[in-house]
This record gives structure tokens, C-alpha cells and sequence, in this order.
């Protein structure tokens, strides 16, 4: 492509100095000879008013010596009056053309060894009086040469030029156009980091934002893929908690022993796909303008739900701040899935007859979601808090945290984990109402006097 650029600007550009360059030469060369012939007549012009005046030979002569230099200039009298013709100065024309001038009364030019000569008729009552002005060759091409010389090394000058010009434009188009070649023969190879650099000309440049664009949404939507399966997996392990619970009140029968292996080897392909998918970039979109749902009635649905299970296991359940609509920009099925996650860990990492709250604090700016329990807590906090590696405990791949931090995150909100006045672990999930960034100062405060109220209703 660069190759071909810099023939076809060659090829352009030097059609179009011929055709201005060699016109150009011709005109010149045209204008040159002008002026010669123009200055002859000038000189011829001189003689004229002496010719007017007398017919004396030696005073034309001296006329003629005055006007003319180098024997360039001659005066051909006619024959009149019994007198013959008379020649003043160096005649270079022949008869025939100064007879031919003379009668056609017109001015002439005629070819004379080493150059041309102008025949001017001049009327008079003696008859046509002829004067003859020599122009030399050197004379005609005057400055001709040089001119042309001058225009050549300007074409010459214009062609290099645009050809440098069109090689400098190749490659500041080709380099784009070859980069953005291989970046995309290395994204369907599947690197997935392969980008292109955003330069060269607005057309390139505005492809290169459209492939790193695309390759960006590929790779977010692998990402988004994996975050799916692996957030799928991990909402299996709520019925699988229920499975658990119910195989280990089922007996010592052998059925009984074969159902407790069955939901144990299901934990653990649960836990592989989830280890699998954990490297996926961690994503979670917030919900459109308007969208969300009513955080109380998902944390009494989901109470509900878990309360069946609680009682089973004798642990005692308070719930505080969910009497109220409790409006949040979240998905109802991802709170749903959040609150799942904070209570599962609950009901897998405490032992049974560990109580547990859950409290919804409605303030201004933003919703607080207390998950607090009275088992033995989290001895690191920021590593329970890290996808893939968890509390450390068997079962634990961190990706029920994980869910809700990206959940959190996705309002502006975010996840922190402490000790609860139940004596364990709290999980505090604070989600942002209009999607700016967290507001501190004062949060502690109010988590203070929502425990201080969970606390007097226990």
C-alpha cells in the first residue's frame, strides 16, 4: 500500500510538471524572441524621421552608424530619378525578400546566417525605403536556457518533494492500518489484552477506538460469563445447605449415609466450578434509572425462607428495620441471592443453635444491611474478604463476600466486616441511593444506634 502510494503520487505529479513545465518553456521561448524582434523594431524606428527628412548618403549613413551597432542595422534605398539603388550598411537579406517587402509594404522577418533580420518598410516620395535590423541568434534565446533550467529543477524539485510527502503519508497510514491488522489476528487468537494504539488519521484513529472498544466488550463479556457461572454455582448452595440439613436428620440408615455422600460430592463439584470460574474480572451492574426493589420485603422473604432452617437448628432470629418499604437501586434476584450468601455463611460456618440478626437501617443517602451473628467470627477479616480464598475453613471459596461486595459496589456502596454485638461476626452492607461515592462521616454513628436498638429488642 505504501509502494503503491508513492507510484501513483509520482506518477501525478510528474504528468502535471510536464504539463505545466513544458507550455511554460514554450512561452518563454516565444516571449524571449518577442523582445528581440521588438527592440529591432525600436531600433528600426529610429532611422525612420532621418529618412523622412533627406536622402543624403552620408548623412543617412551616420544616422544608421548611430542607431545600429556591429554593423547590425542597414538601409536599402531604391532606384529613382536615373539614380541606382543604394545599400547603406551590411545587407545580410537577400533581394528577393527585400523585393518582397517592398512591395507588399508590409513588415518581415527572414532567416540570415547566424540569426534573423527584420525588414521594415519605410513609404517616402522617393519610393519604399527598406531598413534592415539584424537580430542575432544569441540574441532571440536569450535568457531562454537559463529559464528552462530554472523550471526543470523546480519540477524536479516538486516531483522529490511529493514523493517524500506520499511516503511520509504511507507510513503514517500504513503503520495504523498493519497494527490494527495484528491486533486483530492476536484477539482472534485470543489474547484478549491485544490492543491498538489510537493515532494516525481520523479515519484510523476512529477504527482503532472502535477495535479497542470491541475488544474491551469481549473481554467483559467473557469476564461476565464466567462471573455467571460462577455466581450460579455458588446460589446452588443454598438448596444444597437444605439438603444437608435435612440428610443429617434423616438417621444412620444406609440411605441416609448414601444421601449425606451424595450432597457432599455435590459440594464439591459446586466448589470446583466456582474455584474454576473465580479468576473471571469481577463485575456487577447496578440497575437502571427507576429499577430496584423494596429491601424489606426481600429481607422478610428470604428470612422466611431461612427461618424453617433455623428453627431445625434451635437458633434464635430477630429481624429489625424490614416494617417499613425500604427502597434501593438493586435487582430484586441480586439482593436476594446477597442476603442468601451472608446467610448461608451463617448457617455453614456457625455452629447450630448460633442466633442470628438482621437489621435495615433507611437513611438519606443510603441503605444499611446488618448480617450479625453470635458465632465464633472471622479472626481475618481482609482475607475472608478476597475471591477464591475465603475464611479458610473447608467449603469456603469466598465468592459469597464477593457477590455482595460487587453488589454494594455497583451502587457506590460497599462491604465491611467487624464484630456484632451478638459476640460474632457483622457484615455490614452499605448500598448507595443516588450512585455517588460513600458518605463516612456519620455512618458509624447510625450503625451505633441501630445496634443499640437491635440490642434493646433482644
Amino acid at each position: 500500500m505504501r509502494w503503491a502510494l508513492v507510484k501513483v503520487c509520482l506518477a501525478v505529479t510528474t504528468m502535471v510538471v510536464v504539463a505545466f513545465a513544458v507550455p511554460l518553456g514554450l512561452v518563454i521561448k516565444e516571449m524571449a524572441r518577442d523582445r528581440a524582434f521588438s527592440n529591432a523594431e525600436r531600433e528600426a524606428a529610429v532611422v525612420v524621421p532621418a529618412l523622412s527628412i533627406t536622402t543624403d548618403r552620408d548623412q543617412l549613413e551616420r544616422v544608421v552608424a548611430s542607431a545600429g551597432s556591429d554593423d547590425g542595422m542597414a538601409v536599402h534605398l531604391p532606384a529613382s530619378d536615373g539614380r541606382a539603388a543604394v545599400d547603406l550598411g551590411r545587407r545580410r537579406a537577400a533581394d528577393a525578400d527585400i523585393a518582397a517587402v517592398r512591395k507588399l509594404g508590409r513588415a518581415s522577418t527572414t532567416e540570415v546566417p547566424g540569426g534573423s533580420a527584420l525588414l521594415q518598410p519605410v513609404a517616402l516620395s522617393l519610393g519604399t525605403v527598406v531598413i534592415e535590423v539584424y537580430v542575432p541568434e544569441s540574441e532571440v534565446s536569450n535568457g531562454v536556457g537559463t529559464a528552462w533550467a530554472v523550471l526543470a529543477a523546480v519540477g524536479a524539485a516538486l516531483v522529490v518533494g511529493s514523493v517524500a510527502v506520499a511516503d511520509r503519508l504511507g507510513v503514517r497510514m500504513v503503520q495504523p492500518a498493519r497494527r490494527l491488522v495484528e491486533g486483530a489476528h492476536e484477539l482472534g487468537e485470543g489474547k484478549l489484552g491485544a490492543r491498538v494504539p489510537e493515532e494516525g488519521p481520523n479515519e484510523l484513529r476512529l477504527a482503532a477506538v472502535a477495535f479497542n472498544s470491541m475488544a474491551d466488550q469481549v473481554v467483559q463479556l467473557l469476564a461476565n460469563e464466567r462471573e455467571l457461572a460462577a455466581d450460579l454455582s455458588h446460589r446452588l448452595r443454598t438448596p444444597l445447605t437444605v439438603l444437608r440439613l435435612n440428610a443429617a436428620s434423616l438417621g444412620g440408615s444406609a440411605a441416609a449415609e448414601q444421601t449425606r455422600t451424595a450432597v457432599a460430592q455435590l459440594e464439591r463439584e459446586v466448589d470446583t466450578i466456582i474455584r474454576t470460574a473465580r479468576e473471571a474480572k469481577p463485575q456487577t451492574a447496578a440497575a437502571g434509572p427507576g429499577a430496584g426493589c423494596d429491601a424489606a420485603e426481600v429481607v422478610r422473604e428470604r428470612m422466611a425462607f431461612w427461618s424453617a432452617l433455623a428453627e431445625d437448628e434451635g437458633r434464635k432470629v430477630r429481624t429489625a428495620g424490614v416494617d417499613r418499604p425500604v427502597r434501593i437501586p438493586v435487582a430484586r434476584t441480586d439482593l436476594a441471592a446477597a442476603l442468601d450468601a451472608l446467610l448461608g455463611n451463617v448457617f455453614r460456618h456457625t455452629p447450630e443453635g448460633t442466633a442470628f440478626a438482621v437489621d435495615v437501617h433507611n437513611g438519606e443517602d443510603a441503605v444499611i444491611v446488618l448480617v450479625s451473628d453470635a458465632g465464633p467470627g472471622i479472626a481475618d477479616a481482609e482475607a475472608a474478604m478476597a475471591r477464591g480464598r475465603g475464611s479458610g475453613t473447608a467449603g469456603s471459596t469466598g465468592l459469597g463476600l464477593d457477590i455482595v461486595r460487587r453488589l454494594a459496589e455497583s451502587t457506590g456502596g460497599d462491604v465491611r466486616i467487624g464484630s456484632s454485638v451478638l459476640g460474632g461476626t457483622e457484615v455490614r452492607l452499605w448500598i448507595q441511593l443516588d450512585g455517588r461515592e460513600p458518605v463516612r462521616r456519620g455512618h458509624r454513628g447510625a450503625v451505633r444506634r441501630r445496634r443499640r436498638t437491635v440490642a434493646g429488642r433482644s
